[in-house]
């Protein structure tokens, strides 16, 4: 035996570092031959044999401990050559296998490099599990970030789950670990087990792992998500072209697992859903689709936002390439896809990134900084080189991988602000004695400057709840560089006016016209989002005042107020019919209310018909984020709780009048301002019968007299439904 006693205990007992040193085929120090060491689980024989080179020596390797380390010297050669493992097991099956430990590694010293300095963007394609052909061998080849781990092995149902037998190299001063393992195909499932910093053995599962099994079950499973067959080249090229701003965005926010289920507790799966999906979203005319994150996540509850595999879709619905094909097929459809991406933290649960080699490697080790306390996750170290480059890597990842058309950043405030949710003595301040986490800030800045020059006409959206300044402006002025914000004040004013009893709203109009004084500070999405409708807040329909038909004028008011204001639209599923209950992720949509009387299916058809309007008209969508796309009518009549304004497009050719009466009174010779002279042609009314209405309205047109009034030069008198929008449009002169 050539092995020292130490070396040998090292390799049995897996705490060798450097595997690659002692075990595959190396010459003899004094030139006089080689040794091969194997350590191969369940073997009683081992021989070695040449694959290519002819003359090179067949021999026998002697067992030397009965975990199954083999050493066999052979004085006939002085140089290392290509060969197999010819394996005997004790059943006395044989299998043929290239060795692990006869292979380079497979990532350069360059990837290393800029892995290391935060700036390898396509991280994804060397760390991880990744299917390879190396000397023409088939196999897996494996690397994971662990800097200050004792030992990594790779361990699966390939080996037994047992880390002897697949210990990894560290590669220089990296902290990355690599193997490459012959014979290892798609669907073998794998963890790596890692002697950490304090020498406690713990299973950890891939960082970077492309798919993983359907949870509570954590174990990633080797995939190649690059097989997948797209057909949707027309959109990625059609979307380049498009300027985002300056076009109808109107987005239907889906939860996937209770949008509509195949019977309880089963949901549809990617494909499944693919059909059904896009004839409603089609049907109902909206342009976009974002999904709550799909993420793979252990805590369903979460709704994807605790994220546990940030590489991989979640396996409830099926695999990447299932995936892949719902959103293919969505962008054959002409429907963009956003997902709702979420950098700010991660769950704690100890399998996953926690403390992953031991020490707090993806999150700070002071928990003023790593941990948020509301929501028992942690945060990530923005300004350690690899977790940015973790991060940023991801979201190319979803861009090029999966296509996604934006992607919408959760929680966003919760990353700029030191003292979020935090007492005094909670936090530490910055260098400079400020609030401000200056490292993800700079983080922010860097993504989307990244996935914006990258990956042109893809949007990035930031939930950002606080009065931050540029959050939509580009890093060179100083801005976040985010393509849209959500626009959460108008949100909370706006649906705080309209769950206010009609009799009280005179005393409240400046929660609908407040908006305006910052509505150019950023561009804006208005969200009636997912968090709306949940912990008691209440569904949509469910805020409104009065009786049933209030409630639904209410809503359709409400949504058409949405829809005519400045600023892109969202709207979470079952609010575009009026689903009376709160959102359950566990139960799908109570769509039976489409058949429970004509309210339900009326709110719809507005939806529907607010959709196709809002698509064919540039002036509502065209100058959304420009001082010429909008003004006041009369923003004044509190006593009354009227409202009217004017949108029009870029070049101020096209106008659309709205007008709002926000109380059950309707109001007869009703006198707005027009800036045109004409026929004005009405083309929507909430109060429609169709859509449930009383049915009031202004005979499809009023005429516009040299009556100067509310500041415009001519005027007209109109017919004003109760709690109720009407549009209308000029006709051309």
């Amino acid at each position: 035996m050539l092995l020292t006693p130490q070396e040998l205990e090292s390799l049995v007992e897996a705490r060798h570092n450097s595997p690659h040193q002692l075990l595959g085929m190396h010459p003899l120090g004094d030139g006089s031959g080689i040794v091969v060491r194997a350590l191969v689980r369940d073997a009683v024989r081992v021989e070695v044999r040449p694959t290519v080179e002819l003359g090179m020596p067949r021999f026998e390797l002697k067992k030397l401990h009965s975990a199954g380390l083999f050493e066999g010297v052979n004085k006939h050669v002085n140089r290392v050559y290509a060969y197999e493992l010819v394996i005997t097991d004790s059943r006395g099956n044989v299998r043929i296998t290239r060795d692990p430990y006869s292979f380079l590694p497979s990532i350069g010293e360059l990837d290393l490099y800029l892995f290391n300095k935060g700036d390898e963007r396509r991280i994804y394609n060397k760390l991880g599990a990744h299917l390879r052909t190396i000397d023409g061998v088939h196999g897996t080849s494996f690397a994971v970030w662990a800097p200050n781990a004792q030992r990594v092995s790779v361990v699966g149902d390939f080996n037994g789950w047992d880390g002897r037998y697949h210990p990894m190299r560290l590669l220089g001063l990296s902290g990355v670990w690599e193997l490459f393992i012959p014979g290892v195909g798609e669907g073998a499932h794998y963890k790596f087990e890692i002697r950490n910093a304090h020498g406690q053995i713990v299973l950890k599962t891939d960082p970077y792992g492309f798919f993983f099994e359907v949870p509570p079950k954590n174990a990633a499973i080797v995939w190649n998500n690059q097989k997948f067959e797209w057909t949707d080249s027309a959109w990625l090229e059609r979307r380049q072209r498009l300027n985002p701003f300056r076009s109808p965005i109107s987005i239907y926010e889906v939860h996937i697992g209770s949008w509509r289920k195949k019977k309880f507790p089963e949901s549809f799966s990617y494909r499944e859903l693919a059909g059904p999906l896009i004839d409603y979203v089609r049907k109902m005319g909206f342009t976009h689709v974002e999904f709550l994150p799909l993420t793979e996540h252990a805590y369903y509850p979460s709704w994807g936002y605790q994220v546990t595999g940030f590489y991989a879709p979640t396996s409830r619905y099926g695999t990447p390439d299932d995936f892949q094909y719902l959103i293919n097929a969505l962008h054959e459809a002409g429907i963009g896809v956003i997902m709702d991406w979420v950098p700010a933290h991660f769950p704690a649960d100890d399998w996953a990134l926690a403390r992953f080699d031991g020490t707090a490697l993806y999150e700070h080790e002071d928990p003023r900084k790593g941990a948020h306390k509301d929501w028992g996750t942690l945060i990530f170290n923005y300004g350690r080189h690899e977790v940015a480059n973790f991060l940023i890597a991801n979201a190319l990842f979803w861009c090029e991988r999966y296509h996604l058309d934006g992607l919408r950043v959760d929680a966003v405030a919760s990353m700029l602000y030191l003292d979020y949710s935090r007492g005094p003595g909670e936090w530490v301040p910055n260098q400079y004695g400020g609030k401000e986490n200056l490292e993800a800030i700079e983080f922010i800045k860097r993504f989307n400057h990244i996935v914006h020059t990258e990956h042109p006409g893809v949007i990035t959206i930031a939930e950002e709840s606080t009065a931050w300044p540029l959050v939509t402006r580009p890093p060179y002025l100083g801005g976040l560089g985010f393509s849209f914000k959500w626009n959460m004040g108008w949100m909370h004013d706006t649906l705080r006016y309209f769950s206010r009893d009609p009799i009280y709203r005179s005393y409240h109009q400046n929660d609908l016209t407040f908006a305006m004084l910052y509505q150019y500070h950023e561009n804006f999405v208005l969200p009636l989002s997912h968090d709306e409708v949940v912990h008691g807040k209440r569904s949509l329909l469910e805020r409104m005042p009065g009786d049933d038909w209030q409630k639904f004028a209410n809503l359709r008011t409400l949504l058409a107020y949405q829809w005519l204001f400045p600023g892109k639209k969202l709207l979470f599923m079952g609010g575009e019919f009026g689903q009376r209950a709160e959102w359950n992720e566990n139960a799908e949509l109570d769509w039976w209310l489409l058949g429970a009387g004509p309210y339900h299916n009326g709110l719809q058809k507005f939806v529907q018909d607010l959709n196709a309007l809002y698509r064919a008209e540039p002036a509502l969508w065209e100058a959304d984020h420009e001082p010429g796309g909008f003004f006041w009518i009369d923003c004044a009549d509190h006593a009354h709780s009227v409202l009217s304004f004017i949108r029009q497009d870029a070049n101020q050719a096209r106008q659309v009048l709205a007008i709002f009466n926000l109380t059950p009174v309707p109001r007869y010779n009703y006198r707005v301002g027009l800036p045109r002279p004409g026929t004005w042609i009405e083309i929507l009314n909430s109060d429609s019968a169709y859509y449930g209405g009383s049915n009031l309205g202004n005979g499809g047109r009023v005429v516009a007299e040299a009556f100067p009034w509310h500041n415009q030069p001519f005027s007209a008198e109109f017919v004003l439904p109760p709690l109720a929008a009407i549009v209308f449009r000029p006709e051309p002169l």
